[in-house]
């Protein structure tokens, strides 16, 4: 297993900053996405990694060797492109060894170390076939075997599952956290896909326009994220501007809000946060309450709408002083809150989450 560090790196293409020297470090054996939007500079950086772009500062470093100027084929990395890259007039077996081919492993080596590697992404006994001849999901399996049968150090993928239908896209999710877990590969994974980042990944790092604006473990850069682009990328959030009134509370729409997380002082303007499926939604009269420990936040409000999706209903209601909330319910009941419905919201102050900037 062998760690991944960036450091400084910096690349831009005539006036446009692509990366503003970014710096961050991929541990050994982990599973790190680099989520953003389209431009935001992830690709590019898994590129630096890779070779395939040189960097205009900074340093790249792989298991403890600089590889900054080293070309691609010396860094023994895997990769997966999301167009699979497959040769169509060769046999599976061969796309899976071409690798193999490169580095001098020919013969019954290169025989087993394909069987190995079709092994560990289930498709045994499919190497006489021609790409055409599989579904996309088989397809993307073999791009993954001919990136990993020349046993390399670090795994490098590049949105390999946005040409998959939602199905197969779960399937394959499933399964590269089993590939990645038995191989103990580290792996550097590119996504849009923020439901994809948060399922697959020990880190995330979420990049905006060239720079990490937060990384961190699924659970934190989720549930406390550090700044606003942070908390809208990773998700639907209500947003709540106020001003700290004392340690603990913000007066925000004229309603008194509680955080159990530091604020800055009292005075101060400042955005909460308040992801929708942390309110709960109750009847005006408070039927369905909480026992002897009330939320910390409590307010009264009227429906504006719903939408009914199966699973879940997403409501839209708004509180004293305009403020509107949105609100994630599941679906525990028959009955749907009219527009005009009068109802009690309530969350936790640890739900309250104060963002940077």
């Amino acid at each position: 297993m062998t760690a991944v560090d960036v450091s400084a790196v910096a690349k831009s293409y005539g006036k446009v900053d692509v990366l503003s020297d970014i710096s961050t470090h991929f541990p050994q054996g982990s599973f790190t996405s680099l989520l953003g939007p389209s431009g935001s500079g992830k690709t590019t950086l898994l590129r630096i990694i890779a070779g395939f772009v040189i960097p205009d500062r900074g340093t790249v470093t792989i298991g403890g060797r600089d590889v900054t100027s080293v070309p691609v084929w010396d860094r023994n990395i895997g990769m997966v492109f999301q167009s699979y890259a497959l040769f169509p007039h060769m046999s599976v077996a061969d796309n899976v060894a071409f690798g193999l081919a490169r580095r001098g492993i020919k013969g019954e080596a290169a025989r087993r170390e394909v069987e190995r590697a079709l092994e560990m992404v289930r498709l045994p006994g499919f190497g006489t076939r021609k790409p055409k001849q599989l579904s996309g999901g088989q397809q993307q399996r073999v791009a993954l075997a001919r990136a990993i049968v020349t046993r390399p150090s670090v795994l490098l993928l590049d949105e390999p599952l946005s040409a998959l239908d939602r199905r197969l896209r779960q399937e394959m999710q499933v399964e590269l956290v089993r590939i990645q877990r038995e191989s103990g590969l580290t792996t550097i994974f590119v996504t849009h896909d923020q439901e994809e980042a948060l399922t697959l990944s020990d880190k995330v790092a979420i990049l905006d326009r060239g720079r990490i604006v937060q990384i961190g473990e699924p659970t934190e850069v989720y549930e406390r994220p550090a700044n606003r682009f942070a908390a809208e990328f990773l998700g639907d959030t209500n947003f709540l501007q106020g001003t700290v009134e004392a340690e603990g509370t913000v007066s925000a729409h004229g309603q008194r809000i509680a955080s159990a997380i530091a604020l800055p002082p009292a005075g101060h303007s400042v955005t909460l946060a308040v992801r929708p499926e942390k309110i709960e939604i109750r009847d005006a009269s408070g039927d369905g309450g909480h026992g002897t420990q009330p939320p910390a936040n409590q307010l009264s409000a009227v429906i504006l709408a719903s939408i009914y999706s199966g699973t879940a209903i997403t409501y839209e209601a708004e509180a004293a002083g305009g403020l509107r909330l949105k609100i994630f319910a599941q679906n525990r009941d028959a009955r749907l809150r009219s527009p005009g419905e009068p109802v009690t919201l309530s969350w936790s102050a640890d739900h309250t989450v104060p963002l940077a900037g």
